[in-house]
């Protein structure tokens, strides 16, 4: 099978990984980045106020977002992006909770999307002192590039990948968690409940 995953990466307004500011996606066909995009996104209420940390790390202030869709608008447009691809991110965890949790805040159903964290696959791969990701996007060979923007980091973390597979030896991006004994997760969604149903008396 092709090398095909799309690269996510978010940026996140405050502490609450529901505060998804920014988006950041790179479209992988058969070991190549085909496409790009990246938008900003105006926090879910609640979770929208923005912390001088977060500013200071990303750049993006609260009149930016003020003409940005929602989390709730923009879903649609990342889900049209990604379509069925295993997502990749560095700190997977992290982007994957974004999305759990942005859903959560605005009572959207989160995709069960499959995804491969590229920090584990770096850790796998390289030998190197970090594994932040400028490091390991140099190190596969992705040079320099504005970090913190979503849309450069999901850029090199799909390099990253790709240099992972060539270096592997594998084209298919499960057979790449496969050989270093990774899996390939799935976003944990609330199961719905049911009511019960009585029956008449």
């Amino acid at each position: 099978m092709p090398l095909d995953f799309t690269a996510i990466d978010f940026e996140t307004a405050n502490s609450s990984n529901a505060s998804a500011c920014a988006v950041g996606l790179a479209r992988v066909r058969d070991g190549r980045v085909v496409a790009r995009a990246g938008w900003l996104i105006r926090p879910p209420a609640g979770h929208d106020r923005f912390f001088d940390l977060n500013v200071r790390i990303h750049g993006i202030r609260p009149e930016d977002v003020v003409g940005a869709k929602s989390w709730s608008e923009q879903l649609g447009d990342l889900a049209a992006f990604a379509g069925a691809d295993v997502l990749v991110a560095h700190n997977a965890g992290f982007d994957m909770t974004v999305i759990r949790r942005a859903c959560e805040a605005t009572g959207d159903e989160c995709p069960p999307y499959r995804y491969v964290c590229s920090l584990q696959v770096a850790r796998k791969t390289y030998e190197i002192p970090s594994y932040r990701l400028p490091l390991v996007a140099a190190e596969a060979g992705f040079g320099e590039f504005p970090h913190h923007d979503a849309a450069a980091d999901a850029l090199a973390c799909a390099h990253i990948m790709i240099d992972a597979a060539r270096r592997a030896g594998v084209d298919d991006i499960s057979e790449l968690a496969y050989v270093h004994a990774l899996k390939v997760s799935r976003i944990r969604t609330a199961e719905r409940q049911t009511e019960p149903v009585f029956a008449a008396a």
